[in-house]
């Protein structure tokens, strides 16, 4: 299949090429799980328009400098999702595709389970145990307002990390800070392993919550590229001076019917024959 390598500089790619990318990824981190014989197909399948957006048309970065100190930062709060950014990084030129067959879930794999800085070049921030993405965030971008940069940060988080209450005590200090370089997406595909996030826990009202801690809140489609790109693009310096959060509305499992929806597909592994019928149902762009 032939895929499209974007160049590395900071021209983003138009709203059909970004769709063409997302269908790509998905199909990426499916290679990778059917190497490692499992996988958290549902996690990274609601976060993929998000990733997409943010590498491919919002984000300024370059591959050939991942330690460019300019860079616009990213974390993965829900690290688990890591092969949606894995497939970002290889197709930005940060990784090299053949690493794609040697995704595994052993610690010291060249692309393991979670992201880490010392093994994958482009990642910002190691992630593991939930909880502690926003809080790395928040002091990314301190030090950049403290340093005089204008790069921005972006923290994705799962809804069902949104039950940690270190994430509440990083809510708490962004807006004391003011750091309006920070933007936050929340993944809001409403399950999480133990079933529908509400249920394990209330999250509800979930805007007018993060409203009381002193963010601006914006909602919107989070598979909706079109949506997705002017919220996500904040000024550089002289924002609103208020952090931003979107809570993202997605599906878990986007784009394969069988997996939509279904906490199972949190994390499962895939037969051949739903493998067979994953690809089939990827050959054309989500829409």
């Amino acid at each position: 299949m032939e895929r499209p390598v974007p160049d590395n500089g900071f021209a983003p790619l138009s709203l059909d090429d970004l769709r063409e990318m997302a269908r790509v990824n998905r199909l990426d981190v499916a290679a990778m799980f059917m190497a490692a014989g499992n996988g958290h197909f549902g996690s990274c399948y609601s976060c993929t328009e998000i990733v997409t957006a943010l590498y491919f048309a919002v984000m300024r970065v370059d591959a050939s400098r991942p330690d460019w100190p300019d860079r616009d930062r990213f974390v993965l709060g829900k690290g688990h999702a890591a092969p949606t950014l894995y497939s970002a990084l290889i197709r930005r030129g940060f990784i090299p595709e053949a690493w794609i067959p040697e995704y595994e879930t052993r610690v010291g794999a060249r692309l393991a389970t979670h992201p880490s800085r010392r093994y994958q070049p482009g990642v910002d921030s190691s992630q593991g145990a939930l909880g502690h993405g926003l809080s790395n965030a928040c002091g990314m971008a301190l030090a950049g307002r403290l340093d005089g940069r204008d790069y921005r940060v972006y923290a994705v988080l799962g809804d069902g990390e949104l039950h940690e209450g270190s994430v509440w005590e990083a809510a708490a200090f962004a807006p004391k800070h003011r750091l309006d370089n920070l933007v936050a997406v929340v993944d809001r595909n409403g399950l999480c392993v133990d079933g529908r996030a509400d249920e394990v826990l209330p999250l509800e009202p979930l805007a007018d919550r993060w409203r009381s801690f002193g963010w601006d809140v914006v909602e919107a489609d989070g598979h909706d590229l079109s949506a997705l790109l002017p919220i996500l693009d904040v000024p550089r310096f002289g924002g609103s001076g208020w952090p931003r959060v979107v809570i993202a509305h997605t599906v878990k499992g986007r784009g394969v019917s069988f997996m939509e929806d279904i906490r199972s597909w949190h994390a499962d592994a895939v037969s051949p024959a739903q493998y067979a019928a994953l690809q089939d149902e990827l050959r054309e762009v989500l829409r």
